[in-house]
């Protein structure tokens, strides 16, 4: 059975729009392109420190190889590492795995 991944970060003071525009224009479509299924992305919506979104996994064997084509590129590594952790604090991600209930849409 598919499952998703919840990952919920702090977004440094001042950074939520430097964010928003990496994770829109580079990040999500990055790992798209590398298979991942982003099935979710917000925002809070009165509180600039709060970004969460939603990855969908058909197996955890999949997860892992879109891991480590994602996190051990050269691209991740040269391009985007750095710049990410100047928006989050890498140090308060929570991660959360999830099943889908029977009444969910997302399957």
């Amino acid at each position: 059975m598919a499952f998703y991944e919840l990952r919920q970060y702090e977004i440094r003071p001042g950074k939520m729009d430097e964010w928003l525009k990496l994770m829109e224009e580079e990040i999500i479509p990055f790992q798209t392109e590398q298979g991942m299924v982003i099935a979710a992305s917000f925002r809070g919506e009165d509180d600039d420190s709060v970004y969460i979104w939603i990855r969908r996994f058909e197996t955890e064997a999949e997860r892992e190889r879109l891991y480590e084509a994602v996190y051990k590129s050269e691209h991740w590594l040269n391009n985007l590492t750095d710049r990410v952790g100047q928006c989050i604090n890498r140090e308060t991600i929570k991660v959360q795995r999830i099943l889908p209930t029977s009444r969910s849409v997302l399957q």
